[in-house]
């Protein structure tokens, strides 16, 4: 039995911690907040209750698999998982609206030739045949392997070439923008597609190709929600943690690594409490980890090497969240998710990845749970609106400084107004608004800049990968949205599984078979 110490307790850390508990060995957790969950957590006020990070699980196989193999209780026996129907509604700038049914392709098509016209519907369902492709081809060292060694051959683009009329030539697409640009033409499909890249994060121009398998995976596996808020997941998932045996010490920072003969055993905690351990695992941003073992932070060293996949050298994205509590009631067959598209594309993306500030009217993900859980009585509603934006910067160098005075609520005002082109009589029904920020996320997480991490994809030389979860210090491993393979609830899972088979079998595991 191994005395194993996990760095934080993020949904990817306690994954790892559940799995290796079951494995037999001695598992305690160290987080410097008051609570478990990482990105998962949840606000409270008047009887009204919003998620502050994902509002929706995709892959729900992998949380399933994660409670099956660490106990016989199964994931539907602890939390209420609901599939969504219709999965999104879509409002375009010139009007347009169509609701996209759940894990229906077929459904999907019909509802894009009836709302954008003939053909729409078999341009997208071509795409996302292709998307298949590259899914099949990646899906496996993407999720469930641990980073290859020779990581660059994923940079090579799994997504296919497409003819083009009249050539004989066919020419790869390199990027998302790219992909859209060749084979949709239709401007409100080219949002739709580039909406699923921007909600993790991604600009479509600089994203590989292979970020169609975004939305594959959602319109393949289906859009679930989890009643009372995916806050529950991450309680059902501390709670097994408690169940095996993990123990949590909450408000307790680590300082520093503790590396003996070359290898990690242990760590140092911030009032000086040293907690040895034959394995360390380390749930945190990747300039974080680099920092408790003296590198400087981000920098190839210890941690890292020159030929490692090393985390990216500015921050992210973030989220930009506003929680509405309203009055009067939901209107029957109102949509769970609503994503209402941005005025102007170009402004958008250069304002949130190109420094050009933030948009006047910018792309808004619209969630409107049918939970009783989420408001006081029939009479009210709890709405999230949420906006992918610039990460924080105190001064607003590379990012926005989201403290500064007036930033946060003169963005949230606009916000607002694009959503009310999904909710019937927003602007009179608001009793009252909560603003959540990048910085607010760089409190709660510890992230730098706030910043969201995205899923790892193949292609574009391999940019769009993940550090690998083993490191060059023997005995230290990385699970989470931050490591392979990357962000969002089903990858950082799949993380935690990874580190754990990694410890077990050794570092020339391969991945179950």
């Amino acid at each position: 039995m191994a005395r194993i110490a996990v760095i934080g307790a993020g949904t990817g850390a306690m994954a790892a911690a559940a799995r290796l508990a079951v494995a037999g060995h001695r598992v305690a957790v160290w987080e410097r907040g008051e609570t478990y969950g990482g990105s998962l957590r949840r606000f409270e006020r008047a009887g009204f209750g919003f998620d502050t990070g994902p509002g929706l699980l995709h892959l729900p196989a992998v949380q399933r698999d994660l409670f099956v193999k660490t106990g016989r209780e199964p994931l539907e026996k602890l939390v209420d998982l609901v599939q969504v129907d219709p999965a999104s509604r879509h409002v375009f700038p010139d009007g347009t609206d169509v609701a996209l049914p759940n894990a229906s392709r077929a459904g999907v098509t019909e509802a894009l030739d009836r709302a954008l016209g003939a053909g729409a519907g078999e341009r997208w369902s071509a795409l996302l045949g292709r998307a298949r492709e590259a899914w099949d081809r990646t899906r496996r060292p993407l999720l469930e392997e641990p980073l290859w060694p020779d990581w660059r051959v994923l940079g090579r683009e799994p997504y296919p070439a497409v003819g083009r009329k009249g050539l004989l030539k066919r020419r790869p697409a390199r990027t998302l923008a790219e992909v859209a640009a060749l084979e949709l033409k239709d401007p409100r499909l080219v949002a739709l597609l580039e909406s699923h890249a921007l909600a993790y994060g991604f600009d479509p121009r600089t994203a590989p190709a292979s970020a169609t398998v975004l939305p594959y995976m959602e319109q393949t596996f289906g859009s679930w929600y989890v009643g009372g808020g995916l806050r529950a997941l991450a309680t059902a998932l501390y709670e097994r943690c408690l169940a095996r045996k993990v123990e949590f010490t909450f408000g307790a920072e680590v300082r520093r690594l503790v590396v003996k003969d070359g290898r990690a055993a242990g760590v140092e905690l911030a009032d000086g409490q040293v907690a040895d351990a034959d394995v360390v695992v380390a749930g945190v941003d990747p300039w974080m980890l680099a920092g408790l073992t003296g590198d400087s932070p981000g920098a190839a060293g210890q941690v890292r090497g020159a030929d490692d996949v090393l985390p990216p050298a500015a921050p992210p994205s973030g989220r930009f969240s506003v929680l509405l509590a309203l009055r009067g009631a939901r209107e029957a067959g109102a949509a769970h998710r609503t994503v209402v598209h941005a005025t102007d594309r170009e402004a958008e993306l250069t304002g949130v990845f190109g420094g050009g500030g933030l948009p006047q009217a910018p792309t808004v993900t619209v969630l409107r749970p049918d939970d009783p859980a989420q408001r006081p009585d029939e009479d009210h509603e709890a709405v999230t609106l949420t906006v992918t934006v610039p990460a924080h910067a105190e001064g607003g160098a590379g990012g926005v400084d989201w403290t500064a005075d007036g930033v946060a609520g003169a963005f949230a005002d606009r916000v607002v107004a694009a959503a009310a082109a999904a909710v019937p009589d927003l602007g009179s029904r608001v009793l009252w608004r909560e603003i959540r920020t990048p910085a607010d996320t760089a409190a709660d997480t510890g992230a730098r800049g706030g910043a969201v991490p995205g899923p790892a994809l193949a292609g574009l030389d391999g940019q769009a990968l993940s550090p690998a979860n083993g490191t060059r210090i023997p005995g230290l491993y990385t699970a989470g949205g931050w490591s392979h393979p990357g962000g969002g609830l089903a990858h950082a899972g799949m993380s935690g599984a990874l580190v754990a088979g990694l410890v077990v079998n050794g570092d020339d595991w391969r991945g179950s078979q």
